[in-house]
């Protein structure tokens, strides 16, 4: 039966022009050629090469298999050399998810350098809204996190990328903007609250700021894009939180003004994987890459990690 192996050894005989250079080129003695052509012949009852001229040549059916092998081999080679290369995992899926649904706007330029350095690796976003995006990773559904969550979970390890600080974001026009005291929970209670539309214990205003004082805003407003939460508090519709990265930004603008939540409310920010992850090249390759962040100047000096 024809097998890979006779269409590379035929090739062979075609490039180096004898039994005895193809043994050479594929490593095995010129018996064990002759052996694997006289199997084939053998077995279809034909001859395939010439064998008394020089350089050798091929029957009309040894050209067959060549036109076979010529088709086949160069499919067969990429296959083989991407098997190789998955299983050293320099090529696949990464596939992301951020908790931090601002991240974007420092996370594409290494998004964008990762694609250049790993461009046989297909990237694939989450959108980061789902109930258990820990759990997720666990179950191999997602590779990276951009979480500022560190549930103690085994299988899960926790790379910190940088500190930061979840402001207030209100209307210029709001009256606690005049406010001359720290904001408090208490003051907040009556106000819509515009949040993404996740659970309330992951967002960092319920979190740090509304839970230890055993409170909770009396309603929530949710949309998925930050612009629209912009738009939605520069128009009166509610306050929220933000990095300060984000803020910052928006501030500039004159849209919305910001103030800290009462003595400050500061967030660490992680890349979670799975532990094993580590063996993988390509999600190791992009942790490589997210140092890069960590020295912005997220944060007031006196209050960076």
């Amino acid at each position: 039966m024809l097998e890979i192996r006779h269409l590379q050894l035929l090739t062979a005989l075609r490039e180096q022009g004898s039994l005895d250079a193809a043994a050479e080129d594929l490593y095995v003695t010129a018996s064990a050629v002759s052996h694997q052509l006289k199997e084939i012949e053998n077995y279809y009852g034909v001859s395939l090469v010439n064998r008394r001229s020089r350089p050798l040549s091929f029957t009309p059916a040894g050209k067959e298999v060549l036109k076979l092998a010529d088709s086949v081999l160069p499919q067969f080679n990429r296959t083989t050399a991407n098997l190789k290369r998955l299983g050293r995992g320099q090529t696949g899926q990464l596939r992301l998810a951020s908790e931090c649904h601002s991240c974007f706007d420092w996370l594409m330029p290494i998004l964008n350098r990762y694609r250049r350095e790993w461009q046989d690796v297909e990237l694939d976003f989450s959108s980061g809204f789902e109930p258990e995006p820990h759990q997720m990773l666990l179950d191999e559904e997602i590779d990276v996190l951009i979480t500022a969550s560190r549930l103690p979970l085994e299988g899960i390890s926790y790379l910190p990328l940088f500190q930061y600080e979840s402001r207030l974001v209100l209307s210029p026009t709001h009256p606690l903007v005049d406010k001359k005291s720290p904001i408090l929970p208490e003051d907040l209670i009556d106000e819509t609250l515009i949040v993404y539309p996740v659970e309330a214990k992951r967002l960092d205003i319920i979190a740090h700021f509304f839970a230890p004082a055993g409170l909770a805003p009396k309603k929530l407003r949710t949309t998925e894009l930050t612009a629209m939460l912009i738009q939605l508090v520069a128009s009166e519709r509610g306050v929220a939180s933000l990095p300060n990265w984000v803020e910052k930004k928006k501030k500039k603008k004159g849209w919305v003004i910001s103030r800290a939540l009462g003595e400050g409310v500061f967030c660490q920010l992680y890349a979670a994987t799975r532990t094993t992850s580590k063996e993988v090249a390509y999600i190791q390759g992009f942790l490589d890459l997210l140092p890069e962040i960590t020295h912005k100047p997220i944060l007031p000096a006196h209050h960076r990690a």
